[in-house]
């Protein structure tokens, strides 16, 4: 006989059931929902151990810039002549001094020559005498009473006797020493009485007004010299003139590569020594360019020089410059775009692609944040 059972303990079996598998429903989801949010505060948790870097940016303002060239230079007479005897002879006359402005045509130093000079007057005597008797043979031949060969025998004897004139006076001539170009007389290298021969250094001769500054333009430079520039000169005295430039050679020196350059300097009172060092300062074309301070120039793995930018991303990257010149102000650099967003603080701690967090500056804060950070 089967026993029943009863309705009651049936209804309570069945609520037990399904309040266990309520439970264990329940604790299974949850364990998932666990994991989940564990497996999201994990993704999340690196985020926020590296936050984004804080760099300093300042929009780039390009200038036309006109890059001065300086190099270094040395004062040169404009022309200098080393005088010597033309003859021997014993020096009669010294018409000059060391150290005093001559003319041209002044004479130098006159020789000795009694003999040579009564030889001219010789000659000149025999030359009145030969074309006097030409013109009386001529004469003569036209009424007929003289021959053709007589006539052309006197006119020989005139040619001959101007030819002897001619030398007479040459050697005459070369008795005296004359300067080929005004100047000053630099040195004189004899005394009076003293005999000379043929080529004896008598004198030196130079001229300094202008007086010419020499210099060597490197191969970098050469494109933005011109004959004709105008070049501002500063001599080792302190003084600065402006002069111009005359001569550019257009062959580099095989030894060093650097181009000749010759600047006219104006000397009218010849102050200005020959051999006194000077520095040339030239002015290159004009051209767009950004004074940036030292410290905000980098390198990149390349070795190369140039500035960290921040795109419009926040992206930060290298951008390679050139260097065209070095001012108190800093350092000017070609090949920035207009309103590239420079980094001036944080770009050596910075990545190429690397996200950054950007505080725009304006140049004048840049600039005092800069001097502040100046011992």
């Amino acid at each position: 006989m089967v026993s029943r059972v009863p309705l009651h303990r049936m209804l309570a079996l069945v609520v037990f059931v399904l309040a266990a598998l309520w439970v264990l429903t329940g604790h299974f989801a949850s364990v998932g929902s666990e994991e989940a949010s564990a497996a999201e505060a994990q993704a999340a948790e690196p985020a926020a151990q590296t936050p984004k870097r804080t760099v300093a940016v300042v929009k780039a303002e390009l200038a036309d810039y006109a890059r001065l060239i300086r190099i270094s230079g040395v004062t040169e007479a404009d022309k200098l002549a080393i005088l010597a005897a033309r003859s021997n002879g014993v020096v009669q006359e010294l018409g000059a001094e060391q150290g005093d402005m001559v003319a041209r045509g002044a004479t130098v130093m006159l020789l000795e020559g009694q003999e040579v000079r009564a030889a001219v007057k010789a000659a000149e005597d025999q030359l009145a005498q030969a074309a006097e008797q030409l013109a009386v043979g001529e004469a003569l031949n036209a009424k007929g009473s003289l021959p053709e060969t007589e006539v052309t025998a006197r006119r020989a004897a005139k040619t001959a006797a101007e030819g002897a004139l001619a030398q007479a006076r040459a050697a005459a001539d070369r008795l005296s020493l004359t300067a080929p170009f005004a100047g000053t007389v630099d040195a004189v290298n004899v005394e009076l009485g003293e005999w000379v021969q043929q080529g004896t250094p008598i004198a030196t001769l130079i001229s300094l007004d202008p007086i010419v500054v020499k210099a060597e333009v490197s191969e970098r430079d050469v494109a933005h010299v011109a004959v004709g520039a105008k070049a501002l000169v500063r001599l080792v005295s302190g003084v600065e003139l402006e002069g111009t430039v005359r001569h550019l050679a257009r062959k580099a020196s095989d030894r060093t590569r650097t181009f000749a350059l010759e600047v006219d300097l104006p000397n009218p009172d010849g102050q200005i020594p020959s051999g006194m060092t000077a520095e040339l300062r030239l002015t290159a074309a004009t051209q767009p360019a950004l004074t940036v301070p030292r410290s905000v120039l980098t390198l990149n793995e390349a070795g190369q020089v140039g500035l960290r930018l921040v795109d419009d991303k926040d992206i930060a990257g290298f951008l390679p410059v050139d260097l065209i010149d070095d001012t108190e102000a800093g350092f000017v650099v070609t090949g920035v775009p207009q309103g590239a967003r420079v980094i001036v603080a944080g770009q050596d701690l910075v990545r190429d692609g690397e996200i950054v967090q950007v505080k725009e500056l304006t140049r004048a804060e840049a600039e005092a944040a800069q001097k502040a950070a100046q011992p």
